[in-house]
C-alpha cells in the first residue's frame, strides 16, 4: 500500500509518496480530516472514492487560493491527475523528479481539461509537440551544453526554449558548429517568425535560404540591420522578396542607408502614393459593391420573410369554418344601420399584421405583388416595411390624401425602385419594353382595396423628370380632369387605344428612374367589369 501525503504551501498543493508517517499522519489515513494544512490517503482509498478525494482537492484550492500542482514522484502521477481533473483553477503543474516523461503521465495531465503549463526536467520531441497541440505550454529544466555561439547567443539552455522560440539573432559567417546547431534549432522549432543579421554577406544570406528552403519553412522575416547602400544588392534582395511573396513567405526587412533614402525618397514616396490611392480606390469600391449586395440581399430576406408571414394569415382565414349567418333582425326606424362588412377578406385578415393596410397590388410579370399600406404622411413608409420594422426597401403606400372607401378620382401608389434586389417597385422598369406592354395580360392591373376587388388597364407609361404635374389626387371640374388625362396620355410611350373619360377613375404608380433624377410612372382607368 502506498501513502500519499497532500500538503499546502503558499498557492500550491504539494503531493508526495510517504514512506514513514508521524503518529498524527497515520490517524489521518482513510479519513476526510484535515490537519495543519496536511492531508494523508492510501492509494487504495484514493482508487475506490476516486469523487471524494477529488472533491477535497477541489475544496482545498478554493478555500486556499491554489493554482499549482506540484508532484514529486512520477510514481504517484497518473493516480494524482486522475483526481485532480476538471478543477479550473489549478492550471499548473510541477513535476519534480528528474526523469523523462512518460506518455502515460502526459496522457493523464492532457485529460486533466485544466492544465495549460507544465515544468518538467525533460521529454521527448513527440510528447512535447502532442501537449503542445493542446495549448499546454511546456517548461523542461534540463540544462543544454553550448556547442555553439549560435546556441549561446540565443540563450537555448534547455529543449523548451529550442522549441517555442520565435525570434533568433545570426552572427555572419556562420561557423561550422553554428550552422549544424542552426539545422538543428530549425528541426525542433515550431515558432520561428523572425531571424535578425546584423551584416550582410551575399554568400551567407544565400546559404542561410538554401536551408530554410530545404527545411520548407515559411513566414519567416529576415531583418537586416546592415545600413545598406549597394543598389544593385537592393534590388537583388527585392528581387528575393517578390519571389518568395507569392511561393514561402521568407522575406528581408532592409534598413537603407542614409544615402540610399536621401537618392530614391521621393522616388518611393510617388510609388507609395500611387499604390495607396489605388488600394484605398479598391477599398472603397469593393466596400461598396459588399454593401449594396449585403443591403439588397438581406432586404430580399425581409421581404420574403413578411410575405411567407402574409401567406400563413391568407391560407389561415380561408382554413377558418365560416360561422352560420345570423337571421337579419327585424330593426325600427329609429336603429341605426349596421356598418358597411369588408367584402375582401383576404385584404382584411392583414390587419392583424399592420392596421395601416388598405390593398393589395399586382402587376402581371413583375415582382409587384405586395399588400399596400397607408400612412399619415408619406414619408412613413419610405424607410419602414409592412411590420413598421426599419427598412430602406419602405414598402409599397398608397398616397395618404386617398379614401380606401371611396377612391379618388386619380388614386396614387408609391415605392422605391429596389433595382438590384428586384423588390418592391424595382422591377417596373419592365414595363418600359415592348415585349412587357404589348401583351394584353400585362396591360391589366389588380388593385384590390378592403371593400371591393378591382381591375385596372394601363393607358400610359412615361419617364419623366422630377415633377409633382401628374401627382393630383382630385379635381374640382370635369374638365379640368380631362384636361389632366389628356397630359397623362399625350406622354406615354405607346398608344394604348384604352378609353379614358372625365367621369372615371385612374391609379397612378409611380417611382425613381435614373438614380432619382426622373420618374417612371403607370398610368390605369378602373375598368367597369
Amino acid at each position: 500500500m502506498i501513502k500519499v501525503l497532500f500538503q499546502i504551501k503558499a498557492n500550491k498543493l504539494i503531493v508526495q509518496e510517504k514512506k514513514r508517517l508521524k503518529q498524527e499522519q497515520k490517524s489521518l489515513i482513510n479519513t476526510n480530516v484535515i490537519s495543519q494544512n496536511e492531508l494523508v490517503f492510501s492509494d487504495e482509498y484514493i482508487f475506490q472514492n476516486t469523487k471524494i478525494v477529488n472533491n477535497f482537492i477541489k475544496e482545498l484550492v478554493n478555500d486556499y487560493g491554489i493554482d499549482t500542482l506540484v508532484i514529486k514522484e512520477f510514481k504517484i502521477a497518473p493516480m494524482i491527475l486522475k483526481v485532480a481533473s476538471n478543477i479550473s483553477h489549478l492550471h499548473i503543474l510541477h513535476l519534480l523528479e528528474e526523469s523523462n516523461l512518460t506518455y502515460k503521465i502526459c496522457n493523464a495531465i492532457i485529460k486533466t481539461n485544466t492544465i495549460n503549463f507544465i515544468s518538467v526536467y525533460s521529454l521527448p520531441t513527440f510528447l512535447l509537440e502532442m501537449l503542445d497541440k493542446e495549448k499546454i505550454t511546456v517548461e523542461s529544466r534540463s540544462e543544454m551544453l553550448f556547442i555553439s555561439n549560435f546556441m549561446k547567443d540565443n540563450n537555448m539552455e534547455n529543449f523548451s526554449s529550442i522549441y517555442y522560440k520565435t525570434t533568433i539573432y545570426l552572427k555572419l559567417p556562420l561557423s561550422k558548429e553554428d550552422e549544424e546547431d542552426f539545422i538543428g534549432f530549425i528541426n525542433i522549432n515550431k515558432y520561428l517568425k523572425n531571424i535578425y543579421i546584423d551584416k550582410l554577406n551575399k554568400n551567407d544570406i544565400e546559404n542561410i535560404l538554401d536551408i530554410l528552403y530545404s527545411l520548407k519553412l515559411k513566414n519567416i522575416k529576415i531583418h537586416i540591420s546592415d545600413n545598406i547602400h549597394d543598389v544593385e544588392l537592393i534590388e537583388y534582395l527585392k528581387k528575393i522578396n517578390k519571389k518568395n511573396a507569392r511561393t514561402n513567405g521568407i522575406l528581408f526587412k532592409i534598413d537603407y542607408s542614409k544615402e540610399y533614402l536621401e537618392d530614391n525618397l521621393m522616388n518611393q514616396i510617388h510609388i507609395n502614393t500611387i499604390k495607396t490611392c489605388i488600394f484605398i480606390s479598391l477599398f472603397l469600391i469593393s466596400s461598396l459593391v459588399f454593401y449594396v449586395f449585403y443591403s439588397n440581399y438581406t432586404s430580399m430576406q425581409k421581404v420574403n420573410d413578411i410575405k411567407n408571414d402574409i401567406k400563413e394569415i391568407i391560407a389561415k382565414k380561408e382554413d377558418e369554418v365560416p360561422e352560420e349567418e345570423p337571421k337579419e333582425p327585424v330593426t325600427t326606424p329609429e336603429e341605426e344601420p349596421e356598418e358597411e362588412l369588408q367584402l375582401n377578406e383576404d385584404v382584411a385578415s392583414l390587419l392583424e399584421i399592420n392596421e395601416d393596410t388598405v390593398g393589395w397590388l399586382k402587376v402581371n410579370n413583375t415582382n409587384v405583388d405586395y399588400p399596400v399600406v397607408q400612412a399619415d404622411d408619406n414619408d412613413f413608409y419610405l424607410k419602414k416595411n409592412f411590420k413598421k420594422e426599419k427598412d430602406t426597401s419602405g414598402w409599397i403606400f398608397m398616397d395618404s390624401r386617398a379614401d380606401a372607401k371611396n377612391l379618388s378620382q386619380n388614386t396614387i401608389i408609391f415605392g422605391h425602385n429596389m433595382y438590384y434586389s428586384g423588390v418592391m417597385f424595382g422591377t417596373l422598369y419592365k414595363t418600359k419594353y415592348s415585349s412587357w406592354y404589348k401583351k394584353e395580360e400585362n396591360q391589366i392591373i389588380e388593385f384590390d382595396t378592403l371593400y371591393q376587388k378591382l381591375k385596372w388597364k394601363i393607358f400610359s407609361i412615361y419617364v419623366v423628370p422630377n415633377t409633382n404635374d401628374y401627382l393630383i389626387a382630385d379635381f374640382s371640374t370635369e374638365e379640368k380632369f380631362q384636361q389632366f388625362i389628356d397630359l397623362i396620355t399625350d406622354r406615354s410611350i405607346y398608344n394604348f387605344n384604352t378609353p379614358v373619360s372625365s367621369t372615371d377613375k385612374i391609379i397612378t404608380l409611380s417611382t425613381c428612374s435614373n438614380n432619382g433624377k426622373n420618374r417612371l410612372v403607370i398610368h390605369a382607368v378602373l375598368l367597369a367589369d
